[in-house]
């Protein structure tokens, strides 16, 4: 962990996204419970990787985006991340839909906060692999003011990545902001459930003429391990708000449609 966190922080950069279940090789020493029971001991680890990503986010001046990680609270299982801020303090995001084979498999049960948080370099959201495919999480968060959308994610084939990755491309036209999606690579011979893992990381943009013609600002190697790193101007953003070819928040018809967030804070 503190190898990425060193090599990203050397390029100066604000934030650093790791991806979604990224300690997935911790529940090799547990196979014979079970994947379930597996998934409960890996959680033991949760908090004090979380200790350390802050103490990573201090001592390298960089915003950390956890990924994600098992979390039980009061018994019950979550898929949490936590962003870890420079400045020392820290917020925890739970993932909101949970997959068939997260449930089947682990058990595991969805969060219910829909909220953005500020950061020294703008306003962001976080949504893990499966929350991007549904547009409405997504919409609540940019009329929050979201300028970033990160999206740390875990698939296994390449038509998994296709949704999350056209969803999440699609999340940053729609809602005129910049969408990263990371995720792992390679095999876990030894974790059941978690056997072969496909990812491209990539950051999306809005599709006008202040931004790339194809709405990919930067985009990994498909399916090797590396570290992506691109620059954004938030900005842009506020221009193509008010001047862009089209308007996509602006231009929604309110006085026939809306979206309600009643989600608990």
């Amino acid at each position: 962990i503190e190898f990425f966190v060193d090599v990203i922080s050397d390029y100066q950069s604000d934030f650093v996204v790791f991806p979604e279940f990224f300690n997935a090789p911790l529940m090799s020493a547990y196979n014979h419970l079970g994947p379930a029971d597996a998934m409960r001991e890996i959680a033991n680890f949760t908090i004090p990787l979380r200790d350390k990503f802050m103490e990573f986010a201090v001592s390298y001046n960089i915003n950390i985006i956890t990924g994600s990680m098992p979390y039980l609270d009061h018994g019950v299982l979550y898929n949490v991340g936590f962003l870890c801020r420079r400045d020392g303090s820290y917020e925890m995001y739970r993932k909101i839909h949970i997959t068939p084979a997260e449930k089947s498999g682990w058990g595991m049960v969805g969060g219910d906060s829909i909220v953005t948080y500020d950061t020294d370099c703008g306003r962001i959201g976080i949504l893990i692999c499966y929350d991007v495919e549904f547009p409405e999480l997504p919409r609540l968060l940019a009329e929050q003011g979201m300028q970033i959308l990160f999206v740390p994610f875990m698939t296994d084939t390449q038509n998994g990545y296709t949704r999350v990755r056209s969803c999440a491309q699609a999340r940053a036209i729609e809602n005129e902001c910049y969408v990263a999606i990371a995720g792992s690579v390679g095999n876990l011979p030894k974790v059941h459930n978690m056997d072969i893992q496909y990812a491209q990381s990539a950051v999306f943009t809005p599709s006008d003429f202040s931004f790339p013609s194809n709405g990919i600002k930067a985009e990994a190697t498909p399916n090797a391990e590396m570290t992506l790193i691109a620059d954004v101007d938030v900005d842009l953003l506020k221009e193509l708000h008010n001047f862009g070819a089209v308007r996509n928040l602006k231009d929604r018809r309110l006085d026939i449609y809306k979206i309600l967030n009643k989600s608990k804070k």
